[in-house]
């Protein structure tokens, strides 16, 4: 399903990004505070009543979180085998040190990067680059040269993407990019580089003669609103987040990181 459509039938769709911005990194801050499974699993579990909410499409919900389902238990083995000794050993092999504690640990790193990834992922889903640029000069009060150079440069992802094809077709039409993928890397990569340094400067010099960058304050062609919609968002990321602690600190298992060292 497209971006588009999404963007068309999502609930969320019609929120400021700036408000998601702030949803999602207002989660993300009180989850990395502790190491702990119980914090994380309420905040989870919250977040996966919230996303059947959300007007996303099961198939776009699963292609776009699978990244984070992937690395959430690559993570949580890493932690098993190397992570801090504690309690029962399980398992030992050279630098391999599996215990009661490393496992605990293993356990409530996946939760926390699902219950950080997930949110930002489906927060993000239906946010146009251009909206995010107006919410961020317009709301959020960031410089205007430093949030329109960003977005030029993100426009620019896929010219990229198709300059290093014509690098590579080009090469191929001259007889040097048959074989040895590897060894003409560095080369190709040169080449991408090259091009995409002159292709910022000429839209360098292009945004300033049209007066981007100036001292008068700007004007935008379409406004960017922060309304109650947007309020609510961030309650409720602000909810989820303190329900999370409170049930945390109830049961005794909030353990803030700073105390652990």
């Amino acid at each position: 399903m497209s971006v588009t459509l999404e963007r068309r039938t999502s609930a969320i769709s019609g929120v400021n990004p700036v408000a998601k911005l702030a949803t999602a990194l207002l989660v993300a801050g009180v989850l990395v505070l502790s190491i702990d499974w119980v914090s994380a699993t309420v905040a989870l579990g919250l977040e996966l009543v919230l996303f059947a909410f959300a007007g996303i499409s099961a198939r776009t919900f699963w292609l776009r979180t699978l990244p984070v389902w992937v690395m959430a238990p690559l993570a949580g083995v890493t932690i098993a085998l190397y992570g801090e000794a504690s309690g029962r050993t399980h398992l030992e092999w050279l630098f391999v040190h599996v215990t009661d504690g490393s496992l605990t640990l293993a356990i409530a790193t996946v939760l926390r990067i699902l219950a950080i990834g997930l949110p930002a992922v489906v927060l993000f889903i239906t946010i146009d680059p251009t909206d995010l640029a107006d919410g961020l000069a317009q709301v959020a009060k960031l410089p205007s040269r430093f949030v329109l150079g960003g977005l030029a440069g993100l426009r620019l992802v896929g010219l990229l993407i198709e300059d290093w094809r014509s690098i590579e077709l080009a090469r191929r039409a001259r007889g040097v990019a048959d074989r040895g993928r590897l060894r003409r890397l560095p080369g190709q990569a040169f080449a991408l580089l090259v091009i995409a340094i002159r292709r910022g400067s000429k839209l360098a010099t292009a945004m300033e003669a049209r007066g981007f960058g100036g001292d008068t304050e700007r004007s935008w062609a379409r406004e960017s609103h922060f309304g109650g919609r947007d309020v609510a968002l961030i309650l409720v990321g602000a909810g989820i987040a303190a329900a999370a602690v409170t049930v945390a600190v109830a049961t005794g298992d909030w353990n803030v990181i700073w105390a652990r060292s």
